[in-house]
């Protein structure tokens, strides 16, 4: 029987299709981990095709190619080194699965199937996965592993059963994307899993960004008396060494000669993410780089801070397009943005177009007084703009919306909407501005902008602290339009992250006629939301696949 045995933990990031790429990365990870004789390297939740694979599983070439893949990895085991543990979409008995496959002394040795399917939230795993039985152990070296599938490690049957059924540790390989909180309800369900089975466990999660998702690793190993042993950092790939010892007991103990790597905190975590996950939509999706309208104000400000720390200031390019509104404190403050991050600043009026379309509109709407109309054709001549420059210079539209306008519908469609990726749209405008004062005077872990030092900002101080506005007529504010934003943002986080009642809200304090002024305007933006650019997963509930309303809606109950 196995005293001692050795794992490492691979937290890597996979690019979701790209098999072949996969499959060097998980090469290249196994021989890092072969230079200290590690006996098996443990990988996240679908790692051979990148997670999550959707109904890429439904072809059965792609399935197919994912065999011939795993066989190629497992005959290369034949070598004496390190097993692996991988994460690998498989067909059984006809129907696709959510599998994991111990690859050991030149053969596929072992395969388990995920039991527990996701089907809420961002997770809709029952349409393309079949569902296997309740996994038994699986015997490596002496050792006993029990391996739960993320979500099987959720809920207390499976780690209940594998228990019962002698597995002596259990192994999670996970594809758990990030969301604000998230990494304490994990460590709970974890220390939750222990205490009902007196196991040890082990959780192992991918990084990066995948769509509209974005994987922050945070991989950690718990010894059976509830004990963090060791924690790999968030949003970085990294390998990490851990020792499983018999005891005189039998029991197996964890222990690490690695330090644990410092949890971040929330506006770090919460930047950190977008900078991940712009930076991976980009660079897997071969951009050559991004383009953003930069008017002066915080979203723009803090949209091209993340794209300048994830890709490089040689990647973006802004552009200022002033109207007869734009104040000269815009047309300073934009400036003052691109300066401080070493961006290339253009500038393209806007006033030819405003005119042209009001001549070419002028026999419909003569008689009539300017409105919105006008104000949406300023939006809309900026949108037209940007994309053009898209086509012509290659790089990718970045959105600037945050997720109060997004709410709310304080954002024209076509207009400021328009692009191929919405990097603040599921970030609140109160955390829009938390989140730029602390990268204000702090520098994140891998960025690619400036550093910060005592006389160093990334935006002026005026960016952050003057009232916001569209600037589409004379003398306007955000507050014309919208309640005070702290307000707003309380009332939305109840109805969206919360589901709470209106009676609820009220019961809470809230002005009865504001919740219902904010009810409305949430569910008459709903087609305004359908048609905007994918964005980064930050909260419980965000907009597309977690909060999904019908456009064509009469009930007004709630």
């Amino acid at each position: 029987m196995t005293d001692r045995l050795t794992l490492a933990l691979a937290q890597v990031n996979p690019h979701v299709g790209d098999l072949a790429g996969n499959a060097a990365l998980i090469r290249a990870t196994r021989a890092e981990a072969a230079k200290t004789g590690v006996d098996l390297v443990v990988f996240g939740e679908l790692t051979l095709c990148g997670y999550p694979p959707e109904d890429l599983v439904l072809r059965p070439q792609f399935l197919a190619d994912c065999r011939a893949l795993l066989e190629e990895l497992a005959a290369e085991t034949a070598d004496g080194g390190s097993a692996l543990l991988v994460g690998v979409p498989l067909d059984q008995g006809g129907y696709p699965c959510n599998c994991v496959a111990l690859l050991d002394g030149g053969k596929i040795a072992a395969i388990r199937v995920k039991h527990d399917l996701p089907n809420y939230g961002v997770f809709d795993e029952k349409r393309v996965f079949a569902p296997g039985p309740i996994p038994g152990p699986i015997l490596f070296r002496g050792v006993k592993l029990g391996v739960p599938i993320c979500e099987d490690m959720w809920t207390p049957d499976v780690c209940e059963a594998l228990a019962e059924m002698g597995a002596e540790i259990l192994i999670v390989p996970n594809g758990s994307p990030f969301e604000d909180g998230k990494a304490d309800e994990r460590l709970s369900l974890a220390v939750a899993r222990i205490g009902e089975t007196a196991l040890p466990l082990v959780y192992v999660n991918q990084v990066g960004g995948q769509d509209e998702m974005v994987f922050d690793g945070a991989s950690f190993a718990v010894d059976a008396d509830c004990k963090t042993v060791l924690t790999l950092p968030a949003f970085q790939s990294a390998l990490g060494r851990l020792t499983l010892t018999r005891g005189a007991d039998g029991r197996i103990a964890l222990s690490s000669d690695q330090p644990p790597a410092p949890a971040l905190g929330r506006e770090e975590a919460l930047y950190t993410a977008m900078v991940v996950a712009l930076r991976d939509y980009v660079n897997k999706n071969r951009f050559p780089g991004v383009i953003l309208g930069l008017s002066g104000g915080i979203d723009s400000a803090l949209a091209a801070a993340i794209a300048v720390d994830g890709l490089g200031a040689g990647r973006v390019t802004a552009v200022m397009m002033p109207s007869p509104y734009t104040s000269q404190e815009s047309l300073d403050d934009a400036a003052g943005v691109a300066m401080r991050l070493g961006i290339t600043l253009h500038s393209v009026t806007i006033g030819p177009a405003m005119a042209a379309f009001g001549e070419m509109l002028a026999p419909l709407t003569q008689g009539r007084a300017a409105d919105t109309t006008e104000e949406n054709i300023q939006s809309r001549a900026r949108g037209v703009t940007l994309m053009a420059l898209s086509n012509k210079l290659g790089a990718m539209v970045l959105s600037t919306g945050n997720k109060s306008e997004m709410a709310v519908g304080y954002a024209t469609l076509y207009g400021d909407m328009c692009g191929g990726y919405a990097v603040l749209k599921d970030l609140y405008k109160t955390d829009v501005f938390a989140v730029s004062r602390w990268r204000n005077h702090t520098a994140p872990a891998g960025a690619l902008g400036p550093m910060i030092g005592s006389e160093t900002l990334v935006m002026p101080e005026t960016v952050i602290t003057k009232p916001p506005t569209a600037e589409l007529k004379p003398n306007q504010t955000d507050q014309d339009t919208l309640p005070p934003y702290d307000v707003l943002d309380a009332i939305l986080t109840g109805i969206i992250e919360d589901q709470k009642s209106r009676a609820e809200l009220v019961a809470a304090g809230f002005d009865e006629a504001l919740v219902t002024r904010v009810w409305g305007m949430l569910d008459r933006a709903e087609y305004k939301r359908r048609q905007a650019a994918p964005g980064v997963k930050l909260t419980r509930r965000s907009f597309g696949r977690e909060r999904r309303y019908p456009i064509t809606n009469g009930y007004r109950g709630g």
